[in-house]
């Protein structure tokens, strides 16, 4: 299964007080919605035929009038479990997301609350973002953080990333992974949800790619090693 990335982005086209906002989808993606007063439910993923019903209740997120929500899938042709022991570190997320310079935990050892310090590297409109980790499921290979401080201009950032095994190739063999990483985060004051999306996705789409050359070298390294 070759690498491939795809990006989900909802983007709300009219701010109308109260419930009547409508919002808009990716030519393939449908969405959720659950009215509310200020908020409503999306899931930026829910039209992608790769990712199962299963796992689109992780990437449906809660979206407030001047918030934008957007998603990546990326394929990597890798075992589930050699994808997820690099996603899962907590503690080194610099291991493949390169416009991080270091990590180090603040309070936490590793667990559910866990808080930790990244410091990003320079030519970003970011010096350093603290961040909680929400999520950390090593049946269901969820991991899921928020951005609780920092300095940065993506407030109240919340990021999910799942991992789930490609649907079987009609020829047989491995069929490797499909990784989704969905966010929520609020529009910076003078930026516009569209360029908000446009930046965000971008880091996330490298990361992923970033992930996936990473993760498919571990595992021919793997398999070098299995025929030892």
């Amino acid at each position: 299964m070759p690498s491939s990335l795809q990006l989900q982005r909802i983007s709300p086209i009219n701010h109308a007080a109260g419930a009547g906002a409508t919002f808009s989808a990716g030519a393939s993606a449908g969405m959720h919605q659950k009215q509310a007063k200020s908020s409503i439910r999306v899931c930026p993923v829910s039209g992608e035929k790769s990712v199962p019903e299963n796992v689109l209740r992780y990437h449906t997120h809660e979206m407030a009038a001047k918030q934008c929500c957007s998603a990546a899938v990326q394929s990597i042709d890798a075992p589930v479990d050699t994808v997820w022991s690099v996603v899962r570190q907590f503690d080194k997320p610099q291991a493949y997301k390169h416009f991080l310079k270091s990590c180090h935990v603040i309070l936490g050892d590793g667990d559910v609350g866990t808080l930790r310090e990244v410091l990003v590297v320079s030519g970003l409109p970011a010096a350093c973002s603290t961040e909680r980790l929400e999520i950390l499921d090593d049946e269901e290979h969820v991991m899921s953080f928020s951005v609780v401080g920092g300095e940065h201009r993506l407030n109240n950032y919340r990021s999910v990333t799942t991992l789930h095994a490609a649907p079987p190739l009609s020829g047989g063999g491995s069929s490797g992974t499909v990784v989704v990483e969905s966010y929520v985060v609020d529009v910076p004051q003078g930026n516009t949800k569209e360029e908000t999306c446009a930046f965000v996705d971008t880091i996330v789409s490298c990361n992923l790619q970033s992930l996936a050359q990473i993760a498919e070298n571990l595992a021919k390294n793997d398999s070098k090693l299995s025929e030892l």
